[in-house]
């Protein structure tokens, strides 16, 4: 119980109260407030910048202690109700009246606290952050924030003229966790955190790290979100989500920056709505399943492509509000169309109002720079063995499969969160418990968070971004694996990309380059990435990574993407490759779709769009793109004349694939096929429809009983340069 005050014009604070007015006070609740002392009660109040301070209805006037702005009422118990008023005028002269912060109950759950301070809180952005909230027939905003290393707490906002000796927080003991109800305050207002370091009393700013909107950058204000539900309309989609074997399905991916795809006729940018609705059509046109966007997670600077994310639950303000991109999510769906989210767990900015050093400590990252800090890219590593960390990004991942509908996760840079000594000098990291480089902390939280999203949220996939041999990432946790459905194929994607650089004419020294990817693609569920990473950064776009002139050039691309979509595994394209962009990608400004002019560039959006319907529609695919009885090699030797051919394979049946990488078309090129008959010519990258030379086998191609390649049957064939055929038997 505080020192009791006597309530007159001429007392001046006591040590508490001088705290308070100080903004230093650890428990401000313990002083402020209603107190009941013997058959009296006390209220106090500390308005800065007021006069004239009344209680309650009756308006019982408060005494003013000295010429600070604290105002004492002491009086009978029965005089003030437990949920009362404060009626004041400020220095401007307007008169305000409002409920009490200070007269209200701790709000969050003691058991809420318990499972946060273990890590098990799947849903603890519905009590962190700020909230909507009534209490009684009091509405408000519930705040708070957890900040175990700070002497004070506040929210401020335009509401106190962002002052943060307004409306400290309380302190819910151990926990770590601060939070106060501001009552009248409503849904779009404005607000931060302010913190006060216990140890340095440094004070800090910061925004709400579990705030679900935004000011638009370079603003940084979080702003309490409209809590109106959202009318789904995507039942169907979910329902046939939750009983899709994602593993045998065909799964074909466009990875979208969704602030350089289309721009306004201003070069600003296009809302989630219209964005949706261009999207669906484009992405509809081309036939791909998916759509995978570069981080919309909340982040200051466009340059980071999203990927220094600061808001881990706020879809980011540049394309319009939550309830926005609730409706793009919701009209991607009802379209058949999924959509992946690219995620950022690995790391995060330093900028000043966001989780870099929180509470003036290293909270959420580690204090040691050997391990908090990623030297190349300027950002700081999370604690992952700090439960309550853990448990924020845990619930961020969730955050987004249940309230946003989303299809999945990319987790982006898994290398640098598996590894200690990810891109260090050997003096410049700190081996775990047992001496390794491995990040055991780490592991167990992939583990957990693919355990968590798997189980909650059935039917979602995680795909990892790995570029390392680390074993079984696609594994189940029970067997020793991370728990991934999926992971890029860094190697196959790199490998491929560098034998098809090479002039035609030296390709036959690089052919094991394209073989040796057999070797291990079916030890993990790989996806087979052509990302925004490879078409930045002095890379060239895709099309300007094909040797030759402008024929070679775009044959060699409608080669390789007729190999991507042909090889095991599933695809994903980035934006502007699915028409041969000739720029780099530039995030500052729309793709060029003035090339979709000239019939090149559309022979190539053609291909794609064909090749993805027949990856769909064809089971041979697909299917087994993750099972070894999946593929079969015809013929991989032929490295003189560089020329691949293989089988495709399912239970329904089976295709062959034939790919010519010499601008030399073969005449009279006899492969092996499984079986006799008569085979149709359904896909030939050379095609004129393609913008090709239109070299083939007009259709239909009869087998010859002449045993070759192992096969009792075979067929003589005209492969057109540069380019790829898919052949497939049909009946008599």
């Amino acid at each position: 119980m505080p020192t009791k005050i006597i309530a007159n014009t001429t007392d001046q604070p006591d040590a508490e109260l001088q705290k308070i007015i100080e903004a230093r006070h650890h428990d401000p609740f313990s002083v402020l407030g209603r107190h009941l002392e013997g058959g009296q009660v006390t209220v106090r109040v500390f308005l800065p910048a007021s006069s004239e301070v009344t209680l309650g209805d009756e308006k019982l006037p408060m005494a003013r202690l000295g010429s600070s702005d604290v105002y004492v009422y002491t009086g009978p118990a029965n005089r003030v109700p437990e949920i009362y008023k404060i009626n004041w005028t400020d220095s401007a002269g307007w008169q305000h009246s409002r409920h009490d912060p200070y007269c209200f109950p701790p709000q969050i759950s003691d058991f809420d606290l318990h499972l946060f301070a273990e890590g098990r809180h799947w849903h603890i952005q519905r009590h962190l952050g700020a909230h909507v909230h009534q209490i009684g027939d009091v509405k408000g905003v519930l705040f708070a924030t957890w900040a175990p290393n700070a002497e004070r707490v506040s929210v401020i906002g335009d509401f106190n003229r962002w002052d943060g000796r307004c409306h400290p927080m309380r302190i819910r003991g151990g926990s770590g966790v601060w939070e106060i109800f501001i009552p009248e305050l409503e849904a779009g207002t404005l607000y931060k955190f302010e913190i006060r370091n216990r140890q340095s009393g440094q004070v800090l700013v910061k925004t709400d790290p579990y705030a679900q909107e935004y000011e638009l950058r370079p603003k940084t204000a979080s702003i309490v979100t409209d809590p109106t539900p959202y009318a789904w309309q995507d039942e169907s989609w979910i329902t046939k989500r939750q009983q899709r074997d994602w593993l045998h399905t065909p799964t074909s991916i466009y990875e979208v920056h969704l602030g350089s795809w289309q721009r306004d006729d201003d070069s600003g940018f296009l809302g989630y709505r219209e964005l949706a609705h261009r999207l669906v059509e484009h992405v509809s046109k081309l036939g791909f399943t998916h759509i995978e966007l570069l981080p919309i997670t909340e982040h200051p600077l466009d340059a980071s492509w999203g990927y220094q994310t600061t808001g881990y639950f706020a879809p980011t303000s540049r394309f319009g509000s939550p309830a926005d991109f609730r409706y793009f999510v919701d009209y991607c769906h009802q379209h058949d169309i999924g959509v992946l989210l690219d995620w950022v767990p690995a790391h995060f900015p330093k900028d000043e109002h966001g989780l870099a050093f929180f509470d003036g400590s290293a909270l959420y990252e580690h204090e040691d720079p050997r391990r908090g800090e990623h030297r190349d890219w300027g950002t700081l590593i999370y604690n992952y063995g700090r439960n309550e960390v853990k448990n924020f990004l845990l619930a961020s991942a969730l955050y987004w499969l249940e309230e946003f509908h989303l299809d999945g996760l990319r987790v982006d840079a898994v290398a640098s969160m598996l590894y200690l000594d990810y891109s260090r000098e050997d003096h410049d990291w700190l081996p775990n418990i047992h001496g390794g480089n491995e990040n055991l902390e780490a592991i167990s939280f992939l583990r957990e968070m693919n355990v968590l999203t798997h189980t909650q949220q059935p039917g979602t996939i995680v795909v990892a971004e790995e570029s390392t041999a680390w074993p079984q990432i696609t594994r189940p946790p029970e067997i020793g694996g991370l728990g991934f459905s999926m992971k890029w194929n860094m190697g196959w994607m790199h490998d491929t990309l560098e034998y098809m650089s090479k002039d035609p004419i030296h390709r036959h020294y690089h052919h094991n380059t394209l073989t040796f990817g057999l070797l291990y693609a079916f030890t993990e569920n790989f996806v087979l990435p052509f990302s925004h990473d490879e078409v930045v950064h002095g890379k060239a776009s895709m099309i300007n990574k094909m040797p030759g002139d402008e024929w070679q050039r775009f044959a060699n691309l409608r080669l390789l993407y007729t190999y991507m979509f042909t090889y095991p595994g599933k695809k994903l394209l980035f934006m502007g490759c699915e028409f041969a962009q000739g720029d780099e990608w530039n995030h500052e400004k729309a793709l060029d779709w003035y090339v979709l002019d000239y019939p090149l560039h559309q022979g190539v959006q053609k291909l794609v769009s064909d090749l993805n319907r027949l990856y769909c529609n064809e089971p041979a695919l697909y299917y087994n793109d993750f099972e070894p009885q999946g593929f079969a090699w015809i013929d991989c030797h032929d490295a003189t004349q560089s020329i691949l051919v293989y089988e495709r394979r399912s239970n329904e049946g089976f295709v062959v694939v034939a790919l010519n990488f010499t601008p030399v078309p073969r005449e009279n090129y006899r492969i092996g096929v499984p079986l006799p008959g008569r085979y149709r010519e359904i896909l030939n990258s050379d095609s004129e429809y393609y913008a090709g030379s239109n070299v083939g086998n007009q259709g239909v191609i009869e087998t010859e009983n002449i045993p070759w390649m192992g096969h009792a049957q075979s067929l003589s064939l005209t492969l057109p340069p540069l380019a790829g055929l898919v052949l497939k038997k049909v009946d008599a």
